[in-house]
C-alpha cells in the first residue's frame, strides 16, 4: 500500500487560502457540470500549473524529445522577469506550481530565484531533476529556496543499467546529489523539500525494483515512486522498453506481439479542467503530453492568462475532448490511471 506522508500533505494544505479553496471548488464543480451537460463548462482558474524553466538537457534519453534534440519548437530559457509577471497575475488562485515540462530545470541559472519568488507567494512548488547539478552549494540553495517537493529521476541502481535509459548520465552523481540534499535538509533543520526517487520502469531496469527500494532507504529519501514509461511507437516498441511486469506498463500485449494502450480514454479529462502548461517562451498548452507545443491555446507574451483561459481556442479544445477524446493526438498515449505507484 502507498505510504501517506503527513508532513508533505500538511505542507500542501498550509498553502490553502479561502480564495484558493473556493477556486478549487469552482473548478471541481465545472468538471462535473461538463460531464452532466455534455458540453464544456469552466469555472475558476487552474489549481495547478507547470512552468518550463528550459528545454535544454544534459542527457539523451531515448523517449524524450529534449534528450533526442527532436523539438520543432525553439530551445531556450525561461526569463525571470516574464515568470514573475505571470505569477503576479495568477498566484492568488494558484495552489500548486510544477517547475518542469521538458529539459533539466537546474540548467536555468535563475531557476532557484523563481522558486523563491513563488514560495514567497505561498504557492506549493515542485520540480523534477536528473540530479546531476546538485552540488553541495546548489543543494543548500535548493533547501533554502523554499522548494516543497523534489523529484529525483533515477532509472537504475547500477551504472550499466542506469545508462541504458539515462544516456550520458552518471549514477554516482545522481546519488551524490541526493545525499547533498538530504544532508542540507538536516543541517538547516528543514522539513522541505519532500524528496522522492522516481523510478521509470522499463524492460532494462525492471529487475531492480527491489534494489531501488533498498537504495532509497540507504540515501534517506522520503519515498520511492514507480512510473510507467511513455513509449511513442508503442505498437511495435522498437527500443525494447515496455516492461514485462504488467502493472508497470501503460500497454497490453496483443496476440500478434504488438501492443495497445490500456487507457480507454473516456471523453473527459480532469487535468484539462484544473491544470495546464506554460512553455519557457510563454505558450499555453493543454498538458504535459503536448511536448512539442502543437496545441497552442494562447501566448502569454501577447495576452493575459485570464484572457487565454476563457478564449475560443480553449473552448474549442474542451468541446473536442468531450466529443471524441480518442481523436486528439496527444491523448492517444495518455497515462491516466496507469501512471505512478508509490512505495
Amino acid at each position: 500500500m502507498p505510504r501517506f506522508n503527513w508532513n508533505d500533505s500538511l505542507n500542501l494544505l498550509s498553502k490553502l487560502s479561502a480564495r484558493r479553496l473556493w477556486n478549487g471548488a469552482k473548478v471541481l464543480g465545472s468538471f462535473y457540470a461538463s460531464r452532466l451537460l455534455n458540453k464544456p463548462v469552466q469555472w475558476g482558474y487552474p489549481v495547478s500549473i507547470s512552468f518550463e524553466p528550459t528545454t535544454s538537457c544534459n542527457l539523451r534519453c531515448p523517449e524524450c524529445p529534449s534528450g533526442l534534440r527532436a523539438f520543432t519548437r525553439p530551445t531556450g530559457m525561461l526569463e525571470n522577469s516574464f515568470f514573475q509577471k505571470t505569477i503576479d497575475e495568477i498566484h492568488k488562485d494558484l495552489l500548486y506550481l510544477i517547475f518542469y515540462f521538458q529539459g533539466e530545470p537546474y540548467l536555468n541559472p535563475d531557476f532557484l530565484s523563481m522558486v523563491r519568488y513563488a514560495a514567497d507567494k505561498k504557492i506549493y512548488t515542485a520540480t523534477s531533476t536528473n540530479a546531476h547539478y546538485l552540488t553541495e552549494e546548489v543543494a543548500k540553495a535548493t533547501v533554502e529556496s523554499g522548494l516543497d517537493r523534489l523529484i529525483i529521476s533515477i532509472d537504475g541502481t547500477t551504472q550499466d543499467v542506469y545508462k541504458q535509459y539515462r544516456v550520458g548520465g552518471d549514477i554516482n552523481r545522481v546519488l551524490e546529489g541526493a545525499r547533498n540534499i538530504m544532508k542540507w535538509k538536516k543541517e538547516l533543520n528543514s522539513k522541505t523539500p519532500f524528496v522522492f526517487f522516481q523510478f521509470l520502469v522499463v524492460k532494462p531496469n525492471e529487475h531492480q525494483v527491489d534494489d531501488i527500494r533498498r537504495l532509497a532507504r540507504e540515501v534517506g529519501v522520503n519515498e520511492v515512486r514507480f512510473k510507467t514509461a511513455q513509449v511513442y511507437d508503442f505498437e511495435t516498441d522498437p527500443n525494447g522498453l515496455i516492461p514485462t511486469i504488467d502493472k508497470f506498463s501503460r500497454y497490453s500485449k496483443n496476440t500478434d506481439g504488438t501492443y495497445r494502450a490500456k487507457n480507454k480514454l473516456a471523453n473527459r479529462c480532469w487535468k484539462l479542467q484544473h491544470a495546464n502548461v506554460i512553455t519557457w517562451d510563454g505558450l499555453v498548452v493543454p498538458c504535459c503530453f503536448d511536448k512539442d507545443a502543437l496545441h497552442q491555446l494562447g501566448n502569454l507574451k501577447t495576452q493575459s492568462f485570464r484572457e487565454i483561459w476563457y478564449n475560443d481556442n480553449y473552448r474549442q479544445f474542451r468541446a473536442e475532448l468531450l466529443k471524441s477524446r480518442k481523436n486528439i493526438d496527444i491523448c492517444a498515449n495518455c497515462s491516466e490511471g496507469v501512471s505512478v505507484w508509490r512505495d
